[in-house]
């Protein structure tokens, strides 16, 4: 599975399968979400209409290294 083209970072945090990720605050042009659960874990993605593929692409490596899981299995959570 790939990750879509047309996400916007507001697409993204509103998708389901999001584990424990809530936005802690949006300064300007970004979204800033945070998860405090298996220690705390900070992620910006910017508000941009569509978000470009290396930005999703540093995002989803990220939070799946976070959560201890593959690049693909966090996409099945996420977007399946």
């Amino acid at each position: 599975m790939s990750i879509p083209r047309d996400l916007s970072g507001a697409d993204l945090v509103k998708r389901p399968g999001k584990p424990g990720y809530a936005v802690s605050r949006q300064p300007g042009g970004h979204l800033c979400l945070t998860r405090n659960e298996g220690g705390e874990h900070h992620v910006t993605i910017p508000h941009h209409d569509p978000s470009r593929i290396g930005t999703l692409v540093a995002f989803r490596d990220s939070v799946a290294k976070h959560l201890g899981m593959g690049r693909e299995e966090w996409l099945e959570l996420r977007l399946g």
